[in-house]
């Protein structure tokens, strides 16, 4: 039982720092794209830091959510 928490702790920090991970190049992406022209590349690169947001917070979450499965479960 323990070696099977171990491999869903595992998966689930995998997809965190993927998350994570995918949060910051999207919001590189998102300065480099408002960088050159105003007002067309602003909406873009603006839609692109809200979805960047949308992985950092889906990170947490899921970080938050392992946090207290372990708190439960007592791991």
């Amino acid at each position: 039982m323990k070696n099977f928490i171990d491999q869903i702790k595992r998966k689930i920090n995998g997809v965190i720092w993927t998350s994570i991970g995918t949060g910051v190049i999207l919001l590189i992406l998102a300065v480099l794209i408002v960088w050159t022209d105003f007002v067309l590349r602003l909406i873009i690169g603006l839609s692109v830091v809200v979805i960047a947001y949308g992985f950092f917070y889906g990170a947490y979450k899921i970080w938050s959510l392992k946090k207290e499965v372990e708190k439960y479960f007592k791991l």
